[in-house]
């Protein structure tokens, strides 16, 4: 189902990158939706064309800084879709009930609660900064399978254009930061994609902490991807965006917002 089955106004749509990533993370996404959206992505600070940018670079910022970007717009309404980093900033906002935000799409979200990275790997990861090698081995370690050498490139080159402080302030802080207390204020669905080989945030790990923390929520699982989606499975992540544009649509047409999708709490394959 998708909004242009029913003739209606289509949601827009504000992507939110992953740590280390950019804006251009999503453009293989963007480009299969075609022009039925109106696709909005843009460099969070500290990452891409943003790199240079002064913090703070804690989660609550993050969501003063998109909602801020959101307002300039002048949306009639949108959904948030947030990878990794991403998702916990897309919570963190929606848990201010914006009132133009119809739903959520959550990718391989970082929890709520302080993101389980072991200490030898957070210092790696803080020592690594701004080098080729240690990105290859990162990109090496939260994808299933060996990406193409062209998003195999641009995803290390995001990483290595990351500014320090932004790095550092993620794995130090913003990845520790609980905002779990907020999210029983969520009042929008929100839909997870989980790739069944994400050794970095694990399904069970997605299932517990994030999809177990809230009201209306459908977790689907991507059957051989790992942690980036955008780029491992975008099919997947267009399938789910066009299919909850759909039904934010369709709601926000009869003007009953307190009506409640049919799925709670499931997992799917």
């Amino acid at each position: 189902m998708n909004a242009e089955s029913f003739g209606l106004k289509c949601p827009a749509l504000v992507f939110l990158h992953h740590f280390g990533g950019s804006s251009g993370t999503w453009d293989g996404v963007i480009a299969r939706l075609g022009a039925s959206f109106e696709a909005i992505a843009f460099d969070l600070p500290g990452f891409g064309a943003e790199a240079a940018a002064r913090g703070p670079f804690t989660v609550h910022a993050y969501a003063d800084f998109v909602a801020a970007r959101v307002r300039s717009l002048g949306l009639h309404s949108y959904m948030l879709i947030g990878h990794s980093m991403g998702g916990k900033i897309a919570l963190a906002l929606a848990a201010r009930r914006p009132t133009k935000l119809d739903a959520l799409i959550l990718l391989a979200p970082s929890p709520p609660t302080p993101e389980p990275i072991e200490e030898a790997m957070r210092s790696a990861l803080i020592a690594g900064w701004g080098q080729y090698n240690a990105a290859s081995q990162i990109l090496g370690r939260i994808t299933a399978a060996p990406l193409p050498l062209e998003l195999r490139e641009r995803a290390i080159a995001d990483m290595m254009a990351c500014g320090k402080c932004a790095w550092d302030a993620w794995l130090e802080e913003g990845s520790r930061e609980n905002i779990s207390a907020s999210l029983g204020r969520i009042e929008v669905p929100v839909t997870i994609l989980s790739g069944d080989r994400d050794d970095a945030l694990p399904t069970a790990l997605i299932e517990r902490e994030v999809a177990g923390r809230l009201a209306r929520v459908r977790l689907l699982r991507v059957d051989g991807a790992g942690h980036l989606l955008p780029l491992e499975a975008p099919d997947a992540v267009v399938a789910a965006i066009r299919q909850v544009a759909g039904e934010a649509s369709q709601l926000r047409s009869t003007a009953k917002h307190d009506r409640r999708p049919e799925f709670r709490n499931s997992a799917t394959r």
